[in-house]
């Protein structure tokens, strides 16, 4: 076991930081994380702890992790074993910031209660709790540094609901080592996550990370097992990564193609068809500038 705190890490995607920790491929990784807002936010936050935010300090990150052995072309996977969220979450509107910043420009905060798998979101409303890591990613090939807010080909803050306990994440890597980061962490959220923030909180995480040869990814794919969000089999969601939602759709479409022709047989026609019939294309995240990530979701066990 491995163990880092958010006080072990830093701010954007740079390959040259240097890891805070090295491990093997197989070896678990447990992580103490901040929230989004780096502890600006207390538990009675009002609007104005919104308009006095230093967004420099969002999203900060703990690691990097170095997985010896890892190459560029291999594919990090990263198990999400245990998370176990904050007792406090808080969801922001900030002024210029998410889907509908021209319709919300006043800052606003809800402030929720987290126990026992349940979500008090303020006063609001009763939701169940279902965290996961909205920001998990390696560094990327090109110098830095690089904004922590925009998702990547290499991961990020991808707000992605479906990265939490069960799933394995898999991101391609560009650097030796990987040099693996995470935080963000949410204890639920909506796809899209239009107002920008989801409700955020703290977490303690456990990772463990592998590595994958064969066949290069293009962008992050989550493996998910029975149960996740259906009762029939494991899951596969393939993504797409960029400012385009039409061509992210595309490169989630055809990656979803190639993996059911590789890990299944089927012809490519045959697997487009099944993409039709049989998955889910889904906004995960539309409000970090410039990039948003669409997913294509496919419970496997309609393959029988």
């Amino acid at each position: 076991m491995h163990t880092l705190h958010h006080r072990d890490g830093h701010h954007g995607w740079d390959r040259s930081l240097l890891p805070r920790s090295e491990i093997a491929p197989g070896d678990v990784v447990e992580m103490v994380l901040a929230d989004c807002f780096g502890g600006q936010l207390g538990p009675d936050a009002v609007p104005a702890d919104v308009t006095a935010l230093d967004l420099a300090l969002a999203n900060p990150l703990t690691g990097p992790v170095f997985v010896h052995g890892v190459e560029p072309g291999d594919v990090l996977a990263v198990e999400i074993l245990d998370l176990e969220p904050g007792g406090t979450g808080w969801t922001a509107v900030i002024p210029g910031f998410g889907l509908l910043a021209d319709v919300f420009p006043h800052p606003h905060v809800v402030v929720s209660q987290i126990a026992d798998g349940v979500v008090r979101f303020g006063d609001v409303a009763r939701l169940p709790a279902r965290p996961f890591l909205g920001t998990i990613g390696v560094a990327p090939a090109a110098d830095g540094p690089h904004s922590v807010i925009p998702p990547r080909n290499v991961g990020g803050n991808l707000d992605c609901r479906d990265i939490g306990v069960g799933a394995t994440l898999l991101l391609p890597v560009e650097v030796p080592g990987a040099l693996l980061s995470v935080g963000d962490p949410h204890a639920a959220q909506g796809d899209g996550e239009v107002c920008g923030t989801a409700v955020e909180t703290t977490a303690r995480v456990r990772l463990r990370v592998g590595v994958r040869r064969g066949p290069r990814l293009a962008a992050p794919q989550i493996e998910s097992p029975a149960g996740t969000s259906s009762a029939a089999g494991r899951r596969l969601m393939t993504t797409g990564v960029g400012p385009d939602l039409y061509a992210g759709g595309r490169e989630a479409t055809l990656a979803m193609v190639e993996r059911l022709g590789a890990d299944h047989g089927l012809a490519p026609s045959d697997a487009y068809a099944l993409c039709s019939v049989a998955a889910h294309l889904r906004i995960l995240e539309v409000v970090d500038a410039p990039n948003w990530v669409v997913g294509l979701d496919l419970d496997l066990g309609v393959l029988g």
